[in-house]
């Protein structure tokens, strides 16, 4: 046998575990961000999760455009409470490690809501597209079925698809440093302290971000060209505003998203130089979205802020646990 590869084999079995650092060039100060970041990761859950239980509440709110968004907020909540909690964990108690397990786990769950809410947002503007381009047509298309199937469709797709990721790191071998240069388990993150080749690792990354996102990109935004197209033909300004107004909120946020992409894209060209931008950006993407998506549709949607209003007076009007109990 190789002495080589007998010595890699036996001094990758006593690395059991990953080393966090958090925050690459300012690890005596990082813990002073934990405070906004936990902010926006309160404000995240409170407001997704006050979204989804006013679209339930809510009949006026049983529509297909809700019910997709009743799915985001789930999955915002998701995506930011499989990152959060460690972060936090890393800055206020200095609790760095991770085992094997939990961080390939980790970095499947990550990849599955970054997809899912990718997908939601295709979804989204496919809705639209049949809402605003083929109106006569929206009912006996877009019914309870349909929003079944595209669902299933989207959470098979993108569990499915994400299963290599973890998969193929947890088939590495990890002989030397263990030490990860960011706050979460990020696939090219963890690949990088393999001591094999990882080459179908990064091949795998590149066909799913061109593949999944890549394609969900494409198709949304040649959805709202057909839109645009569409509205500008309206001959009447009163439709014509009634139409954008429903798309512009998604519009935003589906902007944002998919900027944020590609900023955070090309900012992995510099990760040598200023290797601190690509992970704080990594980091800020997987929480601001989900704590900025409620704020716009709130501003933007006037049903859904009315239903806001409604659970909110319905809260505060409720008598106290005392009270019922004396009624009873």
């Amino acid at each position: 046998m190789d002495t080589s590869t007998s010595v890699t084999n036996s001094s990758s079995l006593h690395i059991s575990q990953f080393i966090l650092m958090g925050l690459p060039g300012i690890h005596e100060w990082q813990h002073w961000l934990s405070l906004p970041l936990a902010l926006l990761y309160l404000l995240a859950l409170a407001a997704n999760l006050l979204i989804f239980i006013t679209i339930q509440h809510e009949p006026t709110l049983h529509e297909p455009m809700y019910h997709f968004l009743g799915i985001l907020a789930l999955v915002d909540i998701g995506l930011a409470t499989t990152i959060m909690p460690k972060i936090m964990a890393i800055f206020w108690f200095d609790a760095k490690a991770i085992s094997l397990p939990e961080c390939f786990a980790q970095m499947y769950v990550i990849h599955c809501f970054f997809f899912m809410e990718s997908g939601i947002f295709l979804c989204m503007a496919v809705d639209r597209y049949i809402a605003i381009c083929h109106p006569l047509r929206y009912p006996s298309i877009v019914t309870d079925a349909f929003m079944v199937k595209v669902t299933g469709f989207m959470v098979l797709r993108n569990g499915l698809l994400t299963i290599p990721v973890p998969v193929l790191a947890a088939q590495r071998l990890y002989c030397s440093k263990n030490e990860i240069d960011h706050c979460l388990c990020s696939n090219l993150g963890v690949i990088t302290l393999a001591c094999d080749d990882i080459t179908v690792n990064k091949f795998y990354q590149l066909f799913l971000a061109w593949i999944v996102v890549g394609s969900d990109m494409a198709l949304v935004f040649s959805s709202y060209a057909l839109i645009l197209r569409t509205v500008l033909r309206l001959n009447s300004a009163e439709a014509m505003s009634k139409a954008l107004s429903t798309c512009s909120s998604h519009l935003i946020l589906i902007l944002f998203f998919y900027t944020g992409i590609i900023v955070l894209s090309v900012t992995h060209l510099v990760e040598e130089k200023i290797p601190l931008i690509p992970v704080l950006l990594n980091v800020l993407h997987n929480v601001i979205p989900p704590a900025l998506n409620p704020m716009v549709y709130a501003l933007r949607m006037g049903e859904l802020r009315l239903g806001f209003q409604r659970i909110c007076g319905w809260v505060m009007n409720c008598p106290p646990t005392s009270e019922i109990t004396l009624a009873l």
